[in-house]
Parts: C-alpha cells; structure tokens; sequence
C-alpha cells in the first residue's frame, strides 16, 4: 500500500511532466522550425546548444542551475524580486530545470519531422495566397503529427524519470519538491524494497503504457491523411 508522502510524491510528478511537456510543446515547435530551416553557418552551434542536456550528467547540469537560481546569482535575484520566492528548492524552480533539462527530447523529433517535409505543399499553398501562418498551423503542423506525438510522449516520459537534476536543485521537500524517483530512492536508502517495488512498477507501467500507444499510433498514422 503506498503512503501518503507516495500519493503525493506521484501527483507531483505527473504535474511537473504535464505542465513541462505543455510548455516545451509551445517553446519547441517554433525552435525546432526554425533551426529545420535555418542553414547558416551557426547551425551546427545551436543544434549543439539545444543538444547539449543529451550528454551533460544531470548532476552536473543540476549543479549550474543550482548556482544560477541563487539568491546570490543575478537571474536568481531577479526571480525573488519578481515573484517573492526562491527558485533553489521550490517547485518553480524544479519547473524551469525541467524545462532546459528535457528541451532536446522535445525539440529534436520535431526538427526531424519538419526537416523531412518537402517544399512542394507549402509552395502550392503560398502560390494560392494562403498566409505563412495559416499554412504552418493547416498544412505543415497537420503532415508533421507523428513526430508532435514522439515529441510530447518523449519529453513527458524523460521528466517523469529525472532525479539528479531534481535532487540538485529541488531537494527531498515532500509535497514541493519530492518527485516519484526520489521517493523511491528513499525507500531503498531505509531499506523498505516493498514500497519501493510499488513505485517502480508505476514508473515501469507509466512509461510501458505510454511507449506502447505511442507506437500504435504512429503506426497507423499517414501524414497526408492527418493533413
């Protein structure tokens, strides 16, 4: 039977990869289009900077958003002024760490759908006088609806699992910042393996369930059907 700290530690988790997934949708559709289109000689630096999480340990990672959400570091003072709270261990904080940490599982399934897009359907419709915004949000977002799904099961999937970056900057706060894979390292440091079974097998079937749907949707799935 799962504890209260558990129910609580789970709801947390699912708010945070919700809310993280949401925003990266809205922040890496755009910046993933344009870095599809975009073929300046800065190209390879930027998908690198975007990248970059992929291969940086997420302590380490942690460690500079640990320095940057301080109070005592420019960015960090600027958020108390802002709101009256600190970043370092709140869920704000554990949001925007988030944000930057699972940036790359959003942002590159989507360059690869749009990077595989041919001119030809968007040439057609700007030939009739449809308007560049119009033809992005019916036509080129419709064709590329497969790799908007990879994207958002990715990037939710990846935040439901972090914890070194979590544990940097968020700490153990039940209720604010205690994530489901920090409760379950609890369990295991006080050698209670039975709830910590409990919260592996949800991880386990979470992210199974969510892969599994994934697949079976893409795989019945033609881009100029969808469109």
């Amino acid at each position: 039977m799962m504890f209260t700290d558990d129910i609580s530690a789970l709801w947390l988790t699912i708010k945070l990869a919700l809310i993280t997934t949401c925003i990266l949708m809205i922040i890496g559709i755009p910046l993933a289009w344009s870095l599809a289109r975009y073929q300046g000689r800065f190209k390879p630096l930027l998908e690198a900077i975007v990248a970059l999480p992929l291969v940086l340990p997420p302590t380490v990672l942690g460690f500079y958003l640990l320095l940057a959400f301080s109070p005592d570091a420019w960015f960090g003072a600027f958020w108390l002024t802002l709101t009256g709270q600190q970043l370092v261990f709140s869920f704000s904080g554990l949001l925007l760490g988030s944000l930057i940490y699972s940036l790359p599982f959003v942002v590159q399934p989507l360059m690869a759908g749009f990077s595989q897009l041919t001119s030809q359907f968007e040439m057609s419709a700007a030939s009739l006088g449809v308007p560049p915004l119009k033809r992005f949000c019916f036509l080129v977002l419709p064709m590329v609806r497969p790799a908007m799904l990879s994207a958002a099961t990715l990037g939710f999937a990846h935040t439901l699992g972090e914890f070194g970056l979590v544990l940097m900057i968020g700490g153990n706060i039940p209720g604010e910042t205690q994530v489901l894979s920090i409760a379950l390292y609890d369990h295991v440091e006080a050698l209670d393996y039975a709830s910590a079974h409990q919260l592996a097998l949800v991880l386990v079937a979470f992210s199974l369930t969510t892969l599994t749907l994934l697949y079976k949707f893409n795989r019945g799935f033609s881009p100029l059907k969808g469109a």
